[in-house]
């Protein structure tokens, strides 16, 4: 007579079960339904229902791990996996297993969704690329395996993009002054990029680096490379030409070095001189490389359709991407594309994230929202102190003196 098994049930009638199995559900009457069951990954369900083997509709000729021999249903012994509809078991004929009727795998024994292959010795298993919860020994059973998972699989593609999309950044995608570590405010008038080494330094120890070479009476040089720099503002304006010239020769350096913030220096560069293609070319090739403004500049590219079509699913790719890297401008137009789509909670989760990193025009469409009841008052205020921690977070003493100097 065939051992006993203990199975979930999930808790409930028609609970599903999201696992590496992929959706399974049992009803608390114990009848099998989608072909599915799971044990491994709800050790704590066991005791829910006890089913007999001969009831759980196995299919009658199944592998085993361990031999790769055929058993039958009858044929009960250490390592015979027996699957149904993509479900499989792993059976132990161990005497302690006999008389509890509890069914015991290893914690990390995996199988493929489609063939029932464990994922021991050499055999090894590859992640649904897109979702995760699934794992396949080949592309073969991959796609044999595609129309039963698709559809769990688009979802949970899903929910992993949006927790990528909506995380809230730590900083924007300017991050922080290599010298002094502080956050750089987003307005880019409050900082200078240095053409030498790429970095970009806050006014506040630009203009120390200036008093400290004033008082010294030392030479200009950059302050975070020390890369030699022309020293009187006069000798700026009347070598204005030569100096654009010598700081595309740096970027062309760091362009060799494939530096990100390069390609997209030049790609401003080339669009402010009316070279929207080359403007096209550089900015591709940074936003390759990872740079946020890149994508963002990109989005505008697709939208307007000047030098590319117009493409609304590129326009939304880089949006996105430019987000996720902490760009608030392409967050509140991710936000804007929503509310226009109807689609007012996802909005204003993207204005959230945009307000925290300190982005001004995102408060309007937040107060909007908050009078007009789409928002709630502690949203709406935890909104407006994430956005003033993130301006305060920007501020500093040395940063006060050089935005008073430079106003006189």
């Amino acid at each position: 007579m065939a051992p006993h098994l203990r199975r979930m049930t999930g808790g409930a009638s028609g609970a599903y079960c999201y696992c590496r199995f992929g959706c399974h559900g049992v009803s608390n009457e114990g009848s099998i339904y989608f072909g599915a069951i799971c044990l491994a990954a709800h050790p704590n369900n066991h005791q829910s229902i006890i089913t007999e083997i001969t009831s759980l509709n196995v299919v009658p000729s199944s592998l085993c791990v361990v031999s790769g021999k055929d058993f039958s249903v009858g044929d009960i012994s250490v390592g015979v996996v027996f699957r149904s509809g993509g479900a499989v078991t792993l059976l132990s004929s161990s005497s302690s297993t006999m008389m509890s009727g509890v069914v015991e795998e290893p914690d990390d024994m995996m199988y493929c969704a489609a063939c029932g292959t464990a994922g021991i010795d050499e055999i090894k298993l590859k992640d649904c690329s897109a979702c995760k919860l699934v794992k396949y020994c080949n592309v073969n059973c991959q796609k044999e395996h595609r129309p039963q998972h698709k559809r769990a699989c688009k979802k949970r593609a899903a929910e992993l993009h949006d927790e990528i999309l909506f995380k809230q950044p730590e900083s924007t995608h300017r991050g922080d002054c290599p010298i002094c570590c502080l956050p750089l405010q987003y307005d880019s008038v409050k900082s200078t990029m240095m053409s030498c080494c790429c970095k970009t330094i806050c006014n506040g120890c630009e203009y120390a680096n200036r008093m400290r070479e004033f008082e010294g009476k030392l030479k200009h040089t950059c302050p975070f490379c020390r890369h030699p720099l022309p020293n009187l503002e006069e000798e700026i304006r009347k070598n204005y030409i030569i100096i654009q010239e010598e700081a595309d020769k740096n970027y062309m350096k760091r362009i060799e070095a494939n530096d990100p913030v390069a390609f997209f220096e030049m790609g401003l560069k080339r669009r402010d001189e009316g070279d929207i293609e080359g403007a096209f070319k550089y900015m591709t090739k940074a936003a390759e490389l990872g740079d946020a403004g890149a994508h963002y500049v990109l989005s505008v590219m697709y939208h307007e359709g000047k030098v590319v079509e117009k493409d609304e699913k590129k326009e939304l790719h880089h949006l996105e991407e430019a987000a996720i890297a902490g760009n608030p401008d392409a967050r509140f137009n991710l936000g804007c594309v929503e509310g226009k789509s109807g689609r007012h909670e996802r909005a204003m989760k993207h204005f959230i994230v945009s307000a925290n990193m300190g982005h001004n025009k995102s408060l309007v469409p937040l107060k909007d929202a908050y009078r007009e009841g789409l928002l709630s008052k502690d949203e709406f205020a935890a909104a407006l102190r994430g956005h003033q921690a993130a301006i305060d977070a920007t501020k500093s003493p040395q940063r006060d003196v050089a935005s008073a100097a430079l106003k006189k």
